[in-house]
């Protein structure tokens, strides 16, 4: 009688949790196109497999933002996942390049063990609504007053203007998603790149750390690149948050091998 060592059972309960993974992936993406149908033209349904992050769109209905398999996830989708967020977001306000306003609703779906495996998102083009409620009002003030919807970002007026806690990026590949991420992260800062001193370089790092920035592939040299300095300084800032969160009380995680290996 052939005996399964502890080491075996592992393996085979790795096995099968990741077949309860791909079977749950294939499920729900095959709810995408009826769920799509069910709801209004204006409504777009998207699900991001985690595991496929940054690029995790693995399935999608509709056209309100343009995306499609194999794009990447949005900035606010990647900054939750980073902070081990993994609760839903319902009803969320957000806002297209074009000034369409959205609103969004994140769900997070688990496996049986409730570890999470998938983001179903719904993203309502709700820009129609908002102008038939002006029309009402001024027809006589049927409706009550609704907020103005947000300028555009092309906008004259408004270009250069950081988002918003509120908005959410929806990029078409991961270097517009690291752009953005990037160019939001310098711009918090009290002074433009060329005068910044280290504590601002250092709050930049910290900045995209929080947001998932590190998830992406060559993102320490992009970070390099846009604050000027090596990647052996951002290794080396990376090092220094890690001794911070330690000192705060946290888990200590694990060192950075320095790039010089």
């Amino acid at each position: 009688m052939t005996e399964t060592t502890p080491s075996g059972r592992k393996g085979i309960a790795r096995a099968g949790k990741q077949e309860e993974r791909d079977y749950l992936i294939r499920i729900f993406s095959e709810l995408v196109d009826p769920l799509g149908h069910s709801l209004p033209s204006s409504v777009e349904v998207v699900l991001h497999d985690l595991a496929k992050l940054p690029n995790s769109i693995v399935a999608v209905h509709g056209d309100v933002t343009g995306r499609r398999v194999g794009d990447p996830a949005t900035d606010l989708l990647l900054q939750r996942v980073a902070a081990g967020d993994f609760s839903h977001a319902v009803g969320y306000s957000t806002q297209l390049p074009d000034g369409r306003s959205l609103r969004s609703t994140t769900m997070i779906l688990k496996d049986s063990s409730g570890e999470p495996i998938a983001a179903l998102c719904l993203n309502a083009d709700v820009s129609v609504w908002h102008r038939v409620a002006r029309i009402a009002e001024d027809m006589g003030g049927v409706l009550s007053p609704v907020p103005d919807v947000p300028r555009s970002r092309a906008d004259p007026e408004s270009a250069g203007e950081p988002r918003t806690a509120s908005e959410e990026v929806f990029p078409r590949d991961v270097d517009e998603l690291a752009a953005h991420l990037i160019h939001q992260a310098i711009h918090e800062q009290s002074a433009p790149v060329e005068l910044m001193r280290k504590e601002h370089k250092l709050a930049v790092v910290q900045a995209l750390k929080q947001r998932g920035m590190f998830m992406l592939r060559d993102a320490v040299e992009m970070i390099a690149t846009s604050l000027g300095v090596t990647r052996f300084t951002i290794y080396n800032y990376l090092n220094e948050l890690d001794d911070q969160d330690a000192q705060a009380g946290d888990e200590p995680s694990s060192k950075r091998k320095r790039a010089s290996r």
